[in-house]
């Protein structure tokens, strides 16, 4: 009885892929097709993402920029190969894409801070307010910029830490670029004890600003009285250099400055503070006749 059930239900299983042979040999076709169209997808994928972004390196577009749209595109295809993957599989691709809509206004809710972080990174790159190599000022932080992405810009700080700011707080506050311009205006402030004489003191630090050559004469030099303080007379000094010279000529003028006005005996004051002692006379003459 036994052998009889299993020739039989061999027999049932023989024919039903003999009936459905050709619906059998389509699915096996369309999943290797689906296979072979999801690794071409992914190849296709990065070969294309590298290819925009050397692309646009030969072109000399900024690093920042190449990158961005290498991601955006390469994340496209990948898109689009999946949902080619799954029409190749019978599945109704318009019902998916309905379902990937709704999911994602569903998850849009949820991620409204990613979404307007994206939104932030495609403003960054379009309008290019900082760039790969740049130092930047960015709120309470600042440092070289190392890369803009889709979401977030890391940053490189003088002492080599890694800052990454989400973008949208970027786009919200004030960028402050100091490398995009190629000249730079250095700002120092001099006091001298109230005893100087204002146009020696200003032929000294002028004598200091002639002998570097660093400094742009070209465009113009500033030294003037900027404020009588409490303690001191404040020179204000305003020098051109170009943007990488800028910090090493503020350090060399503040030390140069300092050894000239001492050769000449023009002091550098600190904070005075005058104090009257006053003492009632009727406290004076009990004290004296006690």
């Amino acid at each position: 009885m036994e052998d009889i059930n299993l020739s039989g239900g061999i027999n049932e299983a023989t024919s039903w892929l003999i009936n459905h042979q050709d619906l059998i040999i389509q699915y096996l076709v369309n999943t290797v097709a689906a296979i072979l169209i999801l690794i071409l997808g992914l190849m296709a994928a990065k070969l294309i993402s590298k290819g925009v972004r050397r692309v646009m390196s030969l072109r000399g577009i900024d690093v920042t920029v190449s990158d961005f749209l290498a991601a955006i595109v390469r994340y496209s295809i990948i898109a689009f190969t999946i949902i080619a993957v799954l029409g190749k599989l019978g599945v109704q691709t318009a019902s998916v894409i309905a379902v990937i809509g709704a999911a994602g206004l569903a998850v849009g809710l949820a991620l409204q801070g990613s979404l307007s972080n994206f939104a932030a990174g495609v403003l960054l790159v379009a309008f290019r307010p900082i760039r790969a190599g740049e130092y930047v000022i960015l709120g309470a932080v600042e440092g070289t910029v190392v890369q803009v992405q889709i979401f977030s810009t890391t940053l490189r700080t003088a002492d080599d830490k890694i800052i990454v700011i989400p973008n949208g707080k970027i786009i919200a506050d004030n960028v402050i670029n100091t490398s995009r311009e190629p000249n730079r205006r250095t700002q120092i402030m001099v006091g001298v004890a109230y005893n100087a004489d204002i146009d020696e003191v200003k032929k000294v630090l002028g004598e200091v600003i002639a002998a570097d050559n660093r400094i742009q004469h070209d465009k113009g030099v500033t030294i003037r009285l900027h404020e009588m303080a409490p303690s001191s007379l404040n020179f204000v000094v305003r020098v051109w250099t170009a943007n990488g010279d800028a910090w090493e000529v503020y350090w060399d003028l503040m030390e140069n400055f300092k050894r000239t006005l001492d050769k000449h005996n023009i002091s550098i004051p600190y904070p005075q503070m005058d104090v009257y002692l006053h003492q009632n006379q009727a406290m004076a003459r009990s004290k004296m006749g006690d």
